[in-house]
């Protein structure tokens, strides 16, 4: 899909202009109005629009389980780095909110033959710190262990890595237990900043 060549900064503000313009009021509207855009791009910025519509905070409460098949739709057409890290952090809304029901279904996708569900899996806590669920992480890192692919491998070393700024002895540990099967990739990005802790 062709770029129109809008940076980012513009981008954002004209979308939070037309959103402030045209306030949805019920959520099948939201949803509605994220999946026209969304199908209807021509563009990448069209959907980037989608996206940023989908993050609006005016809408936070609708982060509930009701999203995760048009996440999942966005993710499956999207099928690339810059939709699937964005559309990630939206689905880690939806862990927290509802994380029973949202952690069974990245469970599910941990172990997809889709690549992106995977890796939307393995990073959806980005950013969880201490409110990191290590088993559901865990679960969602090791079907993609053995994998050469390097959006997948990059994602479990960026998730570690993430985890290793709240609970670095906790990251070692894990590198430690599952050195064997980690790639060079996830190992080397899961250690980039632990410093005197990182691993001989």
């Amino acid at each position: 899909m062709p770029y129109l060549g809008i940076p980012t900064p513009p981008l954002r503000r004209a979308c939070r202009a037309v959103f402030a313009r045209h306030p949805l009021d019920e959520p099948d509207a939201w949803r509605d109005a994220i999946l026209v855009l969304w199908r209807r791009a021509t563009h990448r910025e069209h959907r980037y629009a989608a996206i940023e519509l989908a993050s609006d905070r005016r809408y936070a409460a609708l982060q509930t389980g009701r999203t995760i098949p048009m996440y999942e739709e966005m993710i499956v057409t999207g099928a690339w780095w810059d939709y699937v890290d964005a559309i990630a952090h939206r689905l880690g809304d939806v862990l927290r909110r509802e994380p029973v029901r949202t952690a069974a279904r990245m469970r599910v996708w941990a172990r997809s033959e889709n690549l992106w569900k995977r890796r939307t899996a393995v990073i959806c806590q980005l950013g969880f710190k201490s409110d990191t669920d290590l088993a559901l992480l865990t679960d969602c890192i090791e079907p993609s262990l053995g994998s050469r692919e390097f959006f997948l491998q990059k994602a479990i070393g960026w998730a570690l890595r993430d985890l290793a700024w709240s609970d670095p002895k906790l990251v070692t540990n894990w590198v430690k237990r599952h050195e064997s099967a980690l790639s060079p990739l996830s190992r080397r990005e899961a250690l980039k900043n632990l410093g005197p802790l990182r691993l001989r």
